[in-house]
């Protein structure tokens, strides 16, 4: 009962802000527990708006961002979606819920503990249309493209080459780019192999991509 409320006036914070909007994604963090996902450390703080660490240097991002870049992203029910960074495997379960079963999540992690850590997470809420895999998310995974959209985790100089030509036209992705001390959360979407249309949501800050 506890997280349940703390994670109900979490939502509707984010909901006040702006940051969710979607009602797929809305009920995506309804359903999907963030306390699943976190180090016992620190699941009093499960619910805050705030990043928290995982293992490795990493961190399982705070919701604001995730829910900015969820909302970018847009997943529909039926996409097949690539994810690069697992990291705890909240991003990727929430993307799951949202494409649903018809649809597919493969997420892609460098680091074998982190791959161990967001299986073992993501077993916690019996979610059977997700891939982890552990990988090289500068090369993509072209093995499972094309993909319909792609969302990177992690802070990169630019978004690589091998995954922009594994979205399929029409697709989109969502990255923050720069690998200094802030970077920038761009939306790509692919109108053609050579044309793409760029936004740019503002300034965040990750953890660099490996």
């Amino acid at each position: 009962m506890k997280f349940r409320e703390q994670k109900n006036r979490l939502i509707n914070n984010l909901i006040l802000l702006g940051a969710l909007k979607t009602p797929t994604i809305i009920e995506a963090f309804r359903k999907i527990p963030r306390h699943k996902f976190i180090l016992k450390d620190h699941l009093r703080h499960a619910y805050n708006d705030i990043p928290l660490p995982t293992i490795h240097g990493q961190t399982i991002s705070q919701p604001y961002t995730v829910a900015i870049m969820t909302e970018a992203l847009d997943p529909r029910p039926g996409e097949k979606i690539l994810e690069i960074g697992s990291g705890s495997g909240y991003q990727a379960a929430l993307l799951a819920h949202c494409v649903g079963p018809k649809g597919k999540v493969i997420t892609v992690e460098l680091e074998p503990d982190l791959v161990e850590f967001s299986k073992n997470n993501i077993k916690k809420v019996k979610l059977n249309n997700i891939k982890i895999i552990n990988w090289d998310g500068k090369k993509g995974y072209k093995k499972e493209s094309p993909y319909d959209k792609c969302m990177i985790t992690a802070a990169c100089k630019e978004i690589p080459k091998p995954v922009i030509k594994q979205v399929k036209i029409g697709g989109r992705i969502v990255a923050p780019v720069n690998d200094f001390f802030g970077q920038r959360m761009i939306v790509l979407d692919k109108l053609s192999d050579k044309k793409f249309e760029k936004k740019d949501l503002g300034s965040f800050v990750f953890v660099p991509l490996r």
